[in-house]
């Protein structure tokens, strides 16, 4: 207890005795001191607090612990990070004076006259109407579940917003969401919260209570996909194609293109036969000259055998000229088509987004990765989408992967049966018998060869970036998939779904693109693959 007394023992020791608190202890610096400069100088060279390279940021040298000292509306805020890592601290300096932030303004806001609800909307419509960002179709919903929101609120548009409270949204939500759709309610939702996060602008209101953890956003169900087998799909094509209508030609060619290549429908209007790269082998997608494409990017998608298939028999059937310069699909909607070929047929009821969903179906079905999938269907979140909706396909691919897994030494592999194959994709010859197969003896070995080759073991290493950047180099797997799972997941700052494993060129190129140039040079010093090689010079 004695030690504890004088805290000048401790500051040159990282274990402080427990009965003293980083948490209560108070920085010289923020206390008033009379003495002399001279003094306060030689105090403040001793003093156990330094300044962190970082603005707002200190750091008590016994103990290592960051702390936050700044001023927040005039008020002197001190208070621990509880961490003694730099890069934490940084991170969790912007959370706590955001916090500080928001529990001293409602002490401090002005507010400045009364706004009601319509108010607040008028100028989120307007808002809508000036900007250039968002396309119209969107501008056109949002004025739709606006006028909705203020049909099923009653009162809404006189009521002031400083007098709505959380438990009138979670009433409004809950009777809304049971006379509507998920998607339209959360539409509805983010109306609301975007109008009401204009009031909090104006200083009206400090916080909103349609964005509290209660009210939640609904559920969206998944969508059950029944598509048609191929030679379901054939015979619909065969059918449309000969129902005797003058356009049953056109709508059988529609049909087929939007199952061979995927687009949306307001993107395949405007495809056009100069968009059709025969040399290259893909199709171009620009969608409206004005508003491009749902995310406005321009993608290219390849061409599939029946595509091009397809595609030169209308060149030859329109000739050259027509072809290059009128839209692919002479029809613009084909649903009546589809509905009474799929009721002739017994087929379950098909839409023009269903032969969408056909496209990335028999893709993934073929073994075609999930990510590469989303790219040619214009997602930008990676496959993440693509995942959720059709995860489910690879159920029987994992199944069959199963098979290979051997527990116990001795276990003969089973040999695929004809079955498993999908009568798409071609089977690959057998290879070659191995009496070592089977027993993990030849895995043993592709191991240790691999691991020869490296003069740094990054597959032992801590750090979980060399982990990633080491396997994701490697055809041979060294590390536990659980833990490349984890390692990739902390190097690439985010959720890495196990389907993306099976493209990793396309990991490696996002990761060089998250990545700071420091980092790639320490892991291509270390980790010399031919791959990285590639890479270091493209980068550096």
């Amino acid at each position: 207890m004695n030690e504890c007394k004088n805290t000048q023992q401790n500051q040159g020791d990282h274990d402080v005795c427990p009965e003293l608190r980083t948490t209560d202890l108070i920085p010289q610096v923020d206390t008033v001191s009379m003495k002399t400069q001279k003094a306060s100088k030689e105090a403040a060279s001793d003093s156990p607090w330094t300044k962190a390279p970082v603005a707002n940021l200190i750091r008590y040298e016994p103990s290592g612990i960051y702390f936050v000292r700044a001023k927040v509306r005039g008020k002197l805020i001190r208070k621990s990070l509880e961490t003694n890592v730099l890069s934490v601290a940084k991170q969790r300096l912007g959370d706590v004076l955001d916090a500080e932030q928001k529990a001293l303004a409602p002490k401090s806001a002005k507010i400045v006259g009364k706004m009601t609800f319509g108010q607040a909307l008028a100028i989120f419509q307007e808002r809508q109407k000036q900007s250039t960002d968002i396309k119209e179709r969107t501008k056109e919903y949002n004025e739709r579940v606006a006028e909705n929101l203020l049909k099923t609120w009653s009162g809404l548009a006189e009521m002031d917003v400083r007098k709505i409270t959380k438990n009138d949204c979670l009433q409004w939500r809950g009777d809304y969401g049971r006379k509507y759709s998920a998607p339209f309610v959360n539409g509805t939702l983010s109306v609301l919260r975007r109008v009401l996060d204009i009031a909090i602008e104006a200083g009206v209101r400090y916080d909103n209570p349609a964005k509290a953890k209660e009210v939640r956003r609904a559920r969206v169900r998944q969508k059950e996909l029944i598509l048609p087998e191929p030679d379901q799909f054939a015979a619909l094509v065969k059918h449309v194609r000969g129902n005797g209508s003058g356009k049953g030609g056109p709508c059988a060619d529609a049909i087929q293109f939007f199952a061979y290549a995927g687009p949306r429908l307001n993107e395949a209007k405007h495809i056009f036969g100069r968009d059709c790269n025969f040399t290259k082998g893909e199709i171009i997608i620009r969608g409206d000259a004005e508003t491009g494409t749902k995310n406005w990017e321009i993608r290219r998608v390849p061409m599939i055998p029946e595509m091009r298939t397809l595609l030169e028999c209308l060149k030859e059937k329109r000739g050259e000229e027509v072809f290059l310069n009128s839209p692919v699909c002479v029809v613009r909607k084909f649903n009546r088509s589809l509905k009474n070929a799929c009721k002739k047929l017994g087929l379950h009821h098909l839409t023009h987004h269903d032969l969408r969903h056909l496209f990335a179906t028999r893709c993934i079905e073929s073994g075609v990765p999930i990510p590469t999938v989303a790219k040619w269907l214009g997602h930008k979140d990676g496959g993440v989408l693509a995942m959720q909706t059709y995860g489910h396909l690879r159920d029987k691919h994992s199944s069959d992967m199963a098979q290979k897994v051997i527990f116990a030494e001795g276990t003969p592999a089973p040999t695929p049966t004809p079955a498993s194959v999908p009568a798409n994709v071609v089977a690959l010859p057998p290879q070659g018998k191995n009496e070592n197969h089977g027993n993990g003896v030849d895995q043993k070995k592709a191991v240790a060869k691999a691991k020869a080759k490296y003069k740094y073991p990054w597959w032992a290493s801590s750090n979980a970036t060399e982990i990633f950047w080491g396997q994701v180099n490697e055809e041979v797997q060294i590390v536990p998939v659980e833990k490349y799972h984890e390692a990739a997941k902390a190097a690439m700052d985010r959720e890495v779904l196990p389907l993306e494993f099976g493209d990793p060129q396309g990991l490696r190129d996002e990761f060089i693109e998250r990545a700071d140039k420091d980092v790639l040079e320490q892991l291509f010093s270390k980790i010399p693959q031919v791959v990285a090689g590639e890479k270091q010079s493209a980068v550096c």
